[in-house]
């Protein structure tokens, strides 16, 4: 029988990566096995120790990408700059290292890039998600449209942007501004939402949003990003209220007042 291969020969696909070669080298191989083949593949790398930085030359040798380095380790929102500065396609694939593609990321995919080329006014197409976008209007192929109202209840709705993968148009950050540096990962991931609000960014959401990638944190090479985790919070009514009415105030007070670069 025929396989079926999966040319995107207009995406780039960025991968940022800090002492995972091992994760890295795990995606990069999914990618392979599910016969997918990219414009570029550029991996951004955040000063990683030099047993890693020999594992990815090795690599380089097996599975080609262009690996753009650093002297001093610069934090995500360095890392992320830095890698979309080398890329020269007109749509990035940002992966995390610490991800793997499955046999239902092909399909989907195409149909994710196909609508961003056809509708000019997208800016983002999100692939992953530990939680479902609250504020979904429903597309085409299991796609839904995000939107945002300032007024609307669920304090969630001001993560429209989220570092997990994602296409975006490679002018991503002419149109948002750059990520800002120095930050830890939460805050730089925080601020590139408000951002996307800000100059009211649209995008579309995979419904299905933890069919397309698996998120693999092994013992040999555990995460090194922190977020919080929504899931085990207090669930005392009471104290959830409080919490909540707190979070809705300043996510709609800093998407009004926040600039990024203050």
């Amino acid at each position: 029988m025929n396989e079926q291969h999966f040319q995107f020969s207009d995406v780039t696909l960025l991968v940022t990566h800090y002492n995972r070669s091992q994760s890295l080298e795990r995606l990069l191989h999914a990618f392979r096995k599910l016969h997918c083949t990219f414009g570029d593949i550029v991996v951004s790398d955040d000063a990683s120790s030099a047993e890693h930085l020999a594992k990815l030359n090795h690599l380089q040798r097996e599975l080609p990408f262009r690996l753009i380095t650093t002297a001093r380790n610069g934090g995500l929102g360095n890392n992320l700059n830095k890698g979309q500065d080398a890329v020269t396609t007109p749509y990035t694939l940002y992966v995390q290292e610490d991800f793997e593609p499955t046999g239902a990321f092909p399909e989907h995919f195409s149909d994710g890039l196909r609508f961003m080329k056809e509708r000019g006014e997208l800016d983002v197409v999100r692939l992953y998600a530990y939680l479902r976008y609250p504020y979904l209007k429903p597309y085409r192929n299991g796609y839904s449209e995000m939107w945002y109202r300032y007024w609307l209840p669920n304090y969630m709705k001001v993560f429209m942007y989220s570092d997990h993968p994602h296409l975006r148009r490679s002018n991503f950050t002419q149109k948002f501004g750059r990520y800002p540096e120095g930050l830890k990962g939460d805050v730089t991931e925080y601020r590139m939402s408000l951002s996307f609000i800000q100059k009211k960014g649209k995008g579309l959401f995979y419904e299905d949003f933890q069919s397309l990638f698996h998120h693999n944190n092994t013992d040999d090479e555990p995460s090194t990003m922190k977020r919080n985790n929504w899931k085990q919070q207090s669930r005392n009514v009471f104290v959830k209220f409080a919490r909540d009415s707190y979070r809705q105030v300043k996510y709609n007070f800093d998407v009004s007042f926040f600039r990024q670069d203050r």
